[in-house]
């Protein structure tokens, strides 16, 4: 708690602490540059294109890519779409 105060007080914060509390925020996920513009909400994951995604969205996008799934030409542009943003981003 000593340290905190010292925080306050105007001493330098660490930059390991400075991330810690990024990622205790939801506002860093990891330091790699792949997850840059990712937050989680709460019990949601932020995409880079803003949408917010639950575990379970992830969970059957990744089993429709598995099986094959992407014949559906509505899918497939979803697919395209975050794909491009991706592109931009990088």
């Amino acid at each position: 708690m000593r340290t905190v105060k010292e925080w306050d007080k105007g001493k330098t914060i660490p930059p390991e602490c400075k991330r810690l509390m990024r990622m205790t925020k939801g506002r860093e996920l990891s330091p790699s540059e792949q997850w840059e513009h990712f937050k989680m909400h709460y019990d949601r994951l932020e995409l880079p294109t803003g949408q917010l995604v639950t575990a379970q969205q992830i969970l059957t996008g990744i089993a429709l890519l598995e099986i094959g799934a992407l014949t559906d030409l509505e899918a497939a542009g979803q697919v395209l779409k975050y794909a491009r943003a991706l592109k931009k981003m990088m």
